[in-house]
């Protein structure tokens, strides 16, 4: 594969880490994934911005993403847009980037909430690559020759981590014009 085939194959296996974090907003939910509680800091653990109906919405969103593409990666280029597997461990595949993308957002918030900053606050990078990194986290753990063939390469990375920032500013604001977010970020 050229670079060009490995930055757009990397965005297109990126997705269903990508959707579960904008689905999880139209889910929403009343029920905090922290139940109201607050850390040894004296601070919420998580926040009312973290539902466990938004967390699984997201996660389930992600993996039929990921279903959907797995059938429509028979009938495209498949340098462009490759099948995460041939088999059924495309299931595993996409539970790992769904749910790890929806754990590394969480933890992201966890993070936001020890350093003080309250749910809806900035935190640039933070906000935008911690549900990256811990989705290819499980990725690596778990199916590391996917990750390898996915990600193990320097235009995938450069692409994933360049882009990544961009997609998420963009999806927030079309989701503060929609009325789904109170804030833009």
């Amino acid at each position: 594969m050229n670079p060009i085939s490995q930055a757009i194959a990397a965005l297109w296996l990126m997705l269903p880490a990508y959707v579960p974090n904008s689905a999880a907003v139209i889910f929403k939910g009343k029920t905090p994934m922290d139940f109201g509680k607050n850390f040894w800091d004296g601070h919420r653990i998580l926040g009312n911005g973290k539902t466990w109906r938004g967390f699984f919405g997201g996660v389930l969103t992600g993996m039929a993403i990921g279903i959907i593409q797995n059938f429509l990666s028979l009938y495209l280029p498949q340098d462009y847009f490759p099948q995460f597997s041939s088999d059924l461990s495309f299931l595993g595949i996409l539970t790992c980037l769904s749910f790890g993308a929806m754990l590394g957002d969480s933890f992201g918030s966890f993070i936001k909430r020890r350093l003080g900053i309250k749910s809806g606050g900035r935190a640039f990078l933070l906000d935008q690559l911690t549900f990256v990194f811990i989705a290819w986290l499980f990725a690596y753990i778990f199916y590391p020759s996917f990750f390898t063939f996915a990600f193990g390469n320097i235009p995938a990375v450069v692409t994933i981590l360049l882009l990544t920032p961009l997609i998420h500013r963009a999806v927030n604001i079309i989701a503060y014009k929609m009325g789904k977010k109170p804030v833009p970020w």
